[in-house]
Order: C-alpha cells, then sequence, then structure tokens
C-alpha cells in the first residue's frame, strides 16, 4: 500500500459513524493526518471523493475564498446517492446557497441574531436557563445531563421562531432523525433511507401550514418574517428546517461537551467558580472542544492550491472543523481543555459568509446557562461514562451521567 493510499484510507474515517462515537479514535487519526498529509485525498466506496482538509490554516484560507470554493454543488458528507436526491431535490438552504443568492437570503433573518437583537432576548433565555436548572434539581441529584440540558436551547429556538412549547419534543425527534439518522438511538425504525424521506415529509407538511398561517396572521416572531418574505416557496420551508433544527441541537452538544471537560478536568472547574468572569473566555474554548458541526464541503470553481496541494476545478474540499481544533500550529497544547486559553481562534461555527447565523445567541445561552448552573449546584460528579452520537455532520455527546447537589443557601 502505497503511501497515498494509506491516507485516503485513514481519511475515510470521517465518513463512518461508528467512528465518531469514538472520539479518541477519530481525533488520532486527524493528528496523524495533520502531521503525515493536511490536504489528503480520500476515496470511500459509495461516495464522490474529495479532499479532507486538516489543518486551521487550511480551514479558514478556504473558509475565506467563498468566490473560489463554493458551496452549492456539495456541502454535506453524505453518500453519492444523497448528493445526487440533494442536487435533484426541491429543497435549497442557507448552507447550499453563494454569492448573491446566499447574501439576499441571509439578509431575511439577519436582523434577528445581530449582538443588540439577541441581547435584548437575554431576560428570556435566562428565564429558560433558570427552569432547566429547576429540572436537574428536580431529578434528585443524579440524571443524564444530555437529555436534560437539551430542552433548553430548543425552547429557546421555539419562542424566537414562535413556534407553540407542545412541539419541543417532535422539533428534537426531526432533529435527531435529520442529523442523527446514523445513529441508531436517534432514528425511527426501519431502512436508513425511508425513515429519512418520512422525516422530510413530516417537517414539510407542518412548516407549509406554518407558512400559511403566518401569511394569514403575521405577528412578531420570526416564523412571520420567513413566512413574508420575498423569497420561494422551497427556501422558505429550508429555511424554517434550518433553524430549527440545526439552531439547537449544535448548542445542546456545545453545552454538554463543556460540562464533560468541566467534569474530567476538575482544576478548570474550580476555576470557573473561584473567577466568573473568567466564563466568556470558558464559552470560547468549549466550543472549541466540543466542535459540534464536525465539517461541511466546498468545491473548487478553478484550479487552485491549498496548503501547497494542487486542486482540480470541481473537485470538493471537506473541512474538518474538529481538526482544525486541534491543529498544534494553531492552538498552544491543544488537546489540554483550557478556559484561559488566550486567542482561542477555534472555528466551530466556521467562517467567512457561512459562518453560523446563529452564534451570537449560542454564545449567550452557554454564558447565562452556566451563570445559572454555578450559582445554583455544588459537588458535580461523572456517574459513568459519557456516550457519543454515530453521526458524521452534528454530533457530540448524546448521554452524559452525573451527580450533584443543590447548593444551600443560608
Amino acid at each position: 500500500m502505497s503511501e497515498s493510499t494509506s491516507e485516503a484510507v485513514r481519511g475515510a474515517i470521517v465518513a463512518d459513524p461508528v467512528a465518531w462515537a469514538d472520539p479518541e479514535r477519530i481525533e488520532d487519526v486527524l493528528a496523524g493526518l495533520r502531521r503525515d498529509e493536511p490536504v489528503s485525498w480520500v476515496e470511500i466506496p459509495g461516495y464522490n471523493p474529495f479532499w479532507l482538509v486538516t489543518r486551521h490554516a487550511d480551514v479558514m484560507a478556504v473558509e475565506r475564498n467563498a468566490e473560489l470554493f463554493t458551496s452549492g454543488e456539495r456541502v454535506l458528507l453524505q453518500s453519492a446517492d444523497q448528493d445526487e436526491a440533494r442536487r435533484k431535490g426541491p429543497l435549497k438552504s442557507l448552507i447550499d446557497m453563494d454569492g448573491a443568492e446566499h447574501r439576499t437570503h441571509r439578509a431575511v433573518t439577519n436582523d434577528w441574531f445581530k449582538p443588540n437583537r439577541i441581547r435584548s432576548r437575554e431576560e428570556a433565555v435566562t428565564a429558560e436557563a433558570r427552569r432547566t436548572v429547576d429540572e436537574l434539581i428536580e431529578r434528585g441529584g443524579e440524571c443524564d445531563f444530555a437529555e436534560v440540558i437539551a430542552q433548553f436551547p430548543l425552547r429557546v429556538v421555539l419562542s424566537i421562531l414562535g413556534l407553540p412549547p407542545e412541539k419541543s419534543s417532535w422539533v428534537q425527534q426531526m432533529t435527531q432523525e435529520v442529523f442523527g439518522a446514523t445513529d441508531p438511538d436517534m432514528r425511527r425504525g426501519g431502512d436508513l433511507g425511508q425513515s429519512y424521506r418520512e422525516t422530510m415529509r413530516e417537517v414539510l407538511t407542518y412548516f407549509m401550514g406554518l407558512t400559511a398561517d403566518r401569511q394569514k396572521n403575521p405577528n412578531d416572531d420570526l416564523a412571520s418574517v420567513i413566512a413574508n418574505a420575498d423569497i420561494g416557496e422551497a427556501e422558505r420551508l429550508s429555511y424554517y428546517g434550518l433553524i430549527a433544527t440545526a439552531g439547537h441541537d449544535t448548542t445542546s452538544y456545545s453545552i454538554t461537551g463543556g460540562m464533560a471537560a468541566l467534569l474530567q478536568n476538575p482544576d478548570q472547574l474550580a476555576l470557573l467558580r473561584r473567577d466568573p468572569e473568567a466564563l466568556t473566555d470558558a464559552v470560547e474554548e468549549m466550543l472549541r472542544w466540543s466542535s459540534p458541526v464536525r465539517g461541511f464541503l466546498r468545491t473548487a470553481q478553478r484550479d487552485t492550491e491549498v496548503g501547497g496541494v494542487p486542486i482540480k476545478a470541481g473537485q470538493s474540499l471537506l473541512l474538518s472543523f474538529l481538526s482544525a481544533n486541534r491543529d498544534e500550529e494553531a492552538f498552544e497544547d491543544p488537546t489540554r481543555f483550557d478556559i484561559t486559553r488566550a486567542r482561542n481562534r477555534h472555528v466551530a461555527f466556521g467562517f467567512g459568509p457561512h459562518a453560523c447565523l446563529g452564534a451570537h445567541l449560542a454564545r449567550l445561552e452557554m454564558k447565562v446557562f452556566f451563570t445559572e448552573l454555578l450559582s445554583r449546584i455544588d459537588e458535580f460528579e461523572l456517574a459513568g461514562e459519557p456516550a457519543f452520537a454515530q453521526a458524521v455532520i452534528v454530533s457530540g455527546i448524546k448521554r452524559l451521567p452525573v451527580r450533584y447537589k443543590e447548593r444551600q443557601t443560608a
């Protein structure tokens, strides 16, 4: 086996859902690729080939040049059949758009996610954080932290969209079946493709009804903004789905991953308790550490190079955000969880025109939640091993058994 073939075999791990449930294994492989072949050609049976980009500088170089490296042709790591179905399908979301089209559609909701608008929601987000900590306390000192915390960002997103609270379980189920369908714990039974199609039918049916309602009876929620925007019906439906799903799942994984890291590094938890002002930097380290969006694909529009490697027009590149966030050249001692880390230039939210629309909201949610949690609960400890989702696009800790005590006040 040649060295290049060896790298291709190693790189194939990023398409294996089971591998993502073993973070030590996948991080070890990615570290080897950063060292030996940071831009490596990957061929996997049943998939269109791609270049796997693993270094921070190279990921940033691609993200900075959205005119050369576009998203419209291919953005998610999925099978060749799914690539074809996505290209032919009726739905097109922000993550699939480029240039003026992307700017126009992003502008529909951009004002809703600007810092000033997000800060105006801090009181409502704090109330949801307090409610979630109440639920932890009601569990009697031991629970699956991941299960409880999942409801917090979900309720925040539902309130912004204007969806009724009773839809929370349904939205959570739909999210898991879209992003975590490769995990047997997260999808409805049966064939993977059939499960996905059934999920999408449910999502489309619901949001078509929501559109009709908000066009007839608009109010001050985000659903009304989307329903009455001057965009196509397919783009409108995909907009709802993107915000309702990606708008909470990534934050849930970031909070749970951050909590696990604090429990596995008690010195950092103690430091945060002593200095609550460190929480702003701690949130950035939690985001770097968890990196719930594992990566997106871009396609070269002309012959170029990345990291000194020739890239041909039409070839795709998978940007590994997790690998970039563990890059030894970008971060000092990157495998250490350090809430005081300076110049934390992580790419957990991506970068450039496609940087996460909800980044400011996610940061607020995390900061508010940990402020509330650490002020009311003491003596946290792991009550079992964390379990990771088997998913290649958005994933993280799906179960986190913990024990804790409510703080007693005089």
